[in-house]
Parts: C-alpha cells; sequence; structure tokens
C-alpha cells in the first residue's frame, strides 16, 4: 500500500494529453516539489519541467531512477501508472514507505466512457509492445477488446490481421490522444479500413465480428498445431488437461513437449498460468516456439531443449508435471524426491514398457490409473467400421 505521509521520497504520476491542466491539486504539488522527472519525450514535453527532465533509456530499464533513492524524484506515465505502465516495475523494488501514486483516469476508461462501454465487460490489452497475437484467446463475436497500440500505423496493421483471420466484419474504433485537444474518434470495419494520418498515442476498440474464435474447452483440434506427428492426439489431450487441473498463476513442466500441446492448453485454461516446456530435440523446440507465437502465448512460456531429469535441475518448481513420453524410473523418482507437496503428476503411456513402469508406481505411492481405449469410425470397402487406436494408460497422483 503507497504511503501517503512525508517520507516517500518517489512520486508516481499519471498524466493525461490534457497535460498540467489535468492534474489534481496534490499530483501538481508532487510534480513541483521534485528536483528530477522522469517520462517519456512526449510526458516531459506535456508537463513542462525544463532543465528538471530525464527521458528513460533505451532500452527502458528503471535504474535511473533506483539510483537516486533518498532524492525528490517524479516518475511520470500516461493516465494510471499501474495499467501497463512503469507504476508496477518500480513498486515492485521499493518497500510501500517509498512512493506516492497520483493516478489519472487509463486510456481504457477514457475509451470506455468514449464509447458508452461497460469497462467490466471489456477485455484490455496492452498491445503497444505486445504481437497482435495475444488476441487470439479472447476474440470472438461480441467480445469487446480495449487495445493500447504502438503508433499510428498499428491500426491499418492492426485492421489486417483481424481480416486475416476471419474478423474482417468486426467495427474497429480507432481513438486517438484521448483526453487532450488534439482527441479524434474514428471507425470503420477492418475488412473496409481507410483511416488515415492516425496519430499517436493510439488506442483502438474492437466489436468483434465474424469468425467463431477459439472453443474454450480443452481438447482443441490437433491441425491447429504445427506438428511432426508427435502431439499428444484431441481426446486424449483433453483427458490429460482434466487430469492435470491447471488453476490460475501455476505453472507446468511439460516434460518430452513435442508439439507443446499440452502446455498451449494449460496456458489457455486460466489466467496468469506458465509452462516450461521440456523437449531435447531442437526442430521439436522450433515447432513448440511457432504454437506459442500463433496462439499469443509466447510470453507464458519458456522452451528448454533437453532431456529429463537432468534439465529439470535448474527449473523453478512446478505446481503440475506432465510426462508425455520418456517417462524412466530415474525421471519419475527424481520427480517423487524433488517436487512439493501438493504438486501433480500426469503420465501418459503407450508402450508396454512404460505401461509397467506406471502400474508399479501405482502400486507403490498410490493415485489413480486409467485405461483409455479409443476408436474412430473409418472406411471399411465400402462400408464403415471401427479403427482403434493404440490404448492409453494415464497415471495421475499428487505428490
Amino acid at each position: 500500500m503507497a504511503n501517503s505521509g512525508p517520507d516517500a521520497w518517489l512520486s508516481i504520476i499519471g498524466l493525461g494529453e490534457d497535460g498540467l491542466n489535468g492534474l489534481t491539486a496534490a499530483s501538481r504539488s508532487a510534480l513541483d516539489r521534485a528536483e528530477i522527472v522522469f517520462g517519456g519525450p512526449r510526458h516531459l514535453e506535456l508537463a513542462g519541467v525544463g532543465a528538471r527532465g530525464r527521458p528513460w533509456p533505451v532500452p527502458f530499464s528503471v535504474a535511473p531512477v533506483l539510483e537516486l533513492r533518498g532524492r525528490r524524484v517524479a516518475v511520470l506515465a500516461s493516465g494510471d501508472p499501474f495499467w501497463h505502465g512503469a507504476g508496477g516495475t518500480l513498486a515492485a523494488h521499493l518497500s510501500s514507505e517509498e512512493w506516492r501514486a497520483f493516478p489519472s483516469p487509463s486510456t481504457f476508461s477514457l475509451a470506455a466512457s468514449r464509447l458508452g462501454w461497460r469497462l467490466e465487460e471489456a477485455v484490455c490489452l496492452g498491445l503497444h509492445a505486445a504481437p497482435f497475437e495475444q488476441l487470439v484467446p479472447i476474440l470472438s463475436p461480441g467480445v469487446k477488446a480495449l487495445c493500447l497500440l504502438r503508433d499510428g500505423a498499428a491500426p491499418a496493421a492492426l485492421a489486417a490481421w483481424l481480416t486475416a483471420r476471419g474478423f474482417g466484419a468486426s467495427q474497429l474504433h480507432v481513438l486517438e490522444a484521448l483526453g487532450g485537444p488534439r482527441e479524434r474518434l474514428r471507425q470503420a470495419t477492418a475488412q473496409d479500413f481507410n483511416l488515415t494520418d492516425v496519430a499517436a498515442p493510439v488506442a483502438a476498440a474492437i466489436d468483434t465480428a465474424g469468425a467463431k474464435g477459439l472453443p474454450r474447452a480443452a481438447g482443441l483440434p490437433d491441425d491447429l498445431f504445427a506438428s511432426d506427428g508427435q502431439i499428444t492426439k484431441r481426446p486424449i489431450r483433453a483427458l490429460t488437461l482434466s487430469a492435470l487441473a491447471p488453476r490460475p498463476g501455476e505453472t507446468l513442466w511439460d516434460v518430452g513437449a513435442g508439439s507443446g500441446s499440452i502446455s498451449i492448453e494449460w496456458l489457455l485454461a486460466a489466467p496468469a498460468t506458465r509452462a516450461i516446456a521440456l523437449e531435447p530435440l531442437a526442430k521439436r523446440c522450433a515447432n513448440i516456439g511457432r504454437n506459442a507465437a500463433a496462439f499469443g502465448l509466447a510470453h507464458r512460456i519458456d522452451i528448454v531443449e533437453g532431456g529429463a531429469p537432468d534439465a529439470l535441475k535448474s527449473l523453478p518448481k512446478p505446481d503440475a508435471v506432465f510426462l508425455g513420453g520418456g517417462a524412466s524410473e530415474a525421471v519419475l523418482q527424481y520427480l517423487w524426491d524433488q517436487l512439493v507437496p501438493g504438486a501433480r503428476i500426469v503420465a501418459n503411456a503407450v508402450t508396454l514398457e512404460t505401461e509397467a513402469l506406471l502400474t508399479d508406481w501405482h502400486a507403490r505411492v498410490g493415485g489413480h490409473l486409467l485405461r483409455v481405449e479409443l476408436a474412430d469410425a473409418a472406411p471399411l470397402g465400402r462400408m464403415r467400421g471401427w479403427e482403434r487406436a493404440r490404448p492409453i494408460i494415464q497415471w495421475s497422483v499428487t505428490r
């Protein structure tokens, strides 16, 4: 919690496009008292801080601010500094007594108020420093999304991206310089987008229409994933995700990840989850990377080229582990010895040797042992018959 007393040396001030005119008396007082003021060039100009101003270094770092600990310092950020701003980054390095925050309305709040949208019903994304693919998990007809964009060229690029993915009928609202004298709101469908002379700072509001978007149940179609054939097939993947039971904020070890399909669906299942995909073959690691990027999840997965158990030893401890292949006595013993109590292990087996291994571990430590036999209808002469897949043995256990 921020300290409102006199001991805070750092003031984190939200600034709008209306500059000093939009600051509260408390924000203005904090800015006036500061010896040094950090911000982007646009913020420093809007605030008129003159020689006190210090532009952020490129690449961005809060180190110059932290080096001035104890002096009167102010940081300027757009709108609410804790909505995709520097506030959270700075607060993570400081005690609560060291800083005070003076937020202004965020771009998201301003956009919702201009469009008449309920902010709590809109998805808010910072795409100014992230790929458009981060929209993949959320886009579906009727979804409203508010997106911060990098520059004036970004709305046209976003419109082309939406159209290429079947969302060309979406209404795209372009919101320029919200809250200031240059404010402008325009709209067009993504497929007919022809707006020019778009000025930064800019945001886009998407009223989604067109394609159906990703289904949210576990077990996505196999053809959505880049794969060399090493993939946990859709029905088994759904059963596996059910056994892994992802929860918000948890981390998965996907050991012998193949295409990374289990990792991808783990990340889609709950917010703030992370995955570490361990795969010994470089070409499969490349497929995992392609899949993570295509689903907009590359920022939440770490891909490690290596084998278990050796490559596991330097990794942060997980909440759940999936063994899709390559289970061995050494790997299971390492997991059982090293995982924290409450961690879940799910292992699938298709060979008799791995089945025997999992059956033995089930007898030793318990858990749930499941045999899965599936068959698909396939042509049989002029008629149809059942084509059986190899049976799968799945062992799940809580450490």
